[in-house]
C-alpha cells in the first residue's frame, strides 16, 4: 500500500507543477495584460483533484490517520482554483485580479500541505 500512496503522491506533485508552471510561464504575458487559463493549469488542477482524493481514500483504508480540517481546506481552495481556471480557460486574456487569485491560492496550497501539521 506504501507504494501505491507514494505513486499517488508523486502523481499530485506532477499535478501541482503543472498547475504552478502554467501560471508562471503567462507571467510575462499578465504583465503586458494577455495573461491566459493554459490548458497545463486546468489539466493539473484537475490531476491534483482526483490524486488528492485517492490520497485520502488510500490513506484511510491503510488506517493512517488524515487531518480532515486541513483536507476539507486544501479542498476549497483547489475548487475555487479549478472554478477559476475553468471558467476561464477559452478567453484570450484573463483579468489580473483572477490570474493572480489562481497563483496566489496555489502558493497557499502549498504551504497548507508543508506547514500544517
Amino acid at each position: 500500500m506504501d507504494v501505491l500512496i507514494h505513486l499517488f503522491v508523486g502523481l499530485h506533485i506532477v499535478g501541482i507543477g503543472a498547475l504552478l508552471g502554467g501560471f508562471f510561464s503567462q507571467l510575462k504575458a499578465a504583465r503586458a495584460g494577455e495573461a491566459r487559463m493554459i490548458p497545463a493549469m486546468l489539466h493539473g488542477a484537475l490531476t491534483m483533484l482526483v490524486t488528492g482524493v485517492a490520497l485520502v481514500g488510500l490513506n484511510q483504508a491503510d488506517d493512517n490517520s488524515v487531518n480532515t480540517i486541513k483536507i476539507g481546506v486544501k479542498l476549497a481552495l483547489l475548487v475555487v482554483i479549478l472554478g477559476l481556471v475553468y471558467v476561464k480557460r477559452d478567453e484570450e486574456k484573463v483579468e489580473s485580479a483572477a490570474f493572480g487569485a489562481v497563483g496566489a491560492l496555489t502558493t497557499a496550497n502549498i504551504f497548507i500541505a508543508v506547514l500544517w501539521t
